[in-house]
C-alpha cells in the first residue's frame, strides 16, 4: 500500500468515529431533553415562586379575556337582531309593493270604467237636441260643461254653446281656451 491509500484510510476511519461519536452525543441529547420536557412542568411550578405582579396581570387578562367574549355575545345578539329586523322590513316591503299593484290596478279598472261614463254622456248629450243639451249645459260649472264640450263633436258643442247665454258661453270658452295656457309648449 502507498502512503498516498494509508492516509486515506486513516482520514476515513477517524471521520467513521467523528459520526460514531456525533450520534452518540445526539441520541443522548434527544433522551435527555424529552425528559426534561416531561419534568418542566412539574418542576416549574415547584420552582417558580409566585409574583404577584404576574398574578394581577393574569387575573386582568382572564378579566379582559370575560369581558370580550361577552361583549361577542352581545355583538352576535344585536346582529341576529338586525337580520330579524332587516327581514321583517323585506317582508312588510313586499306587502306593500303587493298592495300598491293590486291599488293601481283597482284605480286602472276605477278609471276605465269612470272614462266609458264620460264617452257615454258625450255620445248622449251630443246626440240631444241643441235646445235641450244647452239648459243642461247652463247649470253646470263652467269648468265641468267646458270638460264635456272639449270632447264633443266640434258641430254638436258648436251647437249647444250657440243654445246658451251669451255669458255663459263667454264663460265656457274662456275656460276650453285657458285649459292648455299653462302647458309646456317644446
Amino acid at each position: 500500500m502507498t502512503a498516498r491509500r494509508r492516509g486515506r484510510a486513516a482520514r476515513g476511519g477517524l471521520a467513521f468515529i467523528a459520526v460514531l461519536f456525533l450520534g452518540s452525543a445526539l441520541i443522548r441529547f434527544g433522551v435527555g431533553v424529552g425528559a426534561a420536557f416531561a419534568r418542566a412542568p412539574a418542576e416549574a411550578a415547584a420552582e417558580c415562586p409566585a409574583d404577584g405582579g404576574a398574578m394581577a396581570l393574569l387575573a386582568d387578562l382572564r378579566a379582559r379575556e370575560q369581558g370580550l367574549i361577552e361583549r361577542e355575545g352581545r355583538l352576535a345578539d344585536r346582529e341576529q337582531a338586525q337580520n330579524l329586523a332587516q327581514q321583517a322590513i323585506e317582508e312588510r316591503l313586499a306587502d306593500l309593493i303587493a298592495a300598491e299593484e293590486k291599488l293601481a290596478r283597482t284605480v286602472a279598472i276605477a278609471d276605465g270604467a269612470a272614462e266609458e261614463d264620460v264617452a257615454r254622456l258625450i255620445t248622449l248629450y251630443e246626440n240631444m237636441k241643441p235646445k235641450e243639451a244647452a239648459p243642461l249645459f247652463a247649470e253646470m260649472a263652467p269648468e265641468f260643461a267646458a270638460g264635456f264640450l272639449a270632447r264633443m263633436r266640434p258641430d254638436a258643442a258648436a251647437a249647444v254653446l250657440a243654445g246658451l247665454e251669451p255669458k255663459t258661453a263667454y264663460t265656457i270658452s274662456v275656460v276650453l281656451a285657458g285649459r292648455n295656457a299653462n302647458a309646456p309648449k317644446n
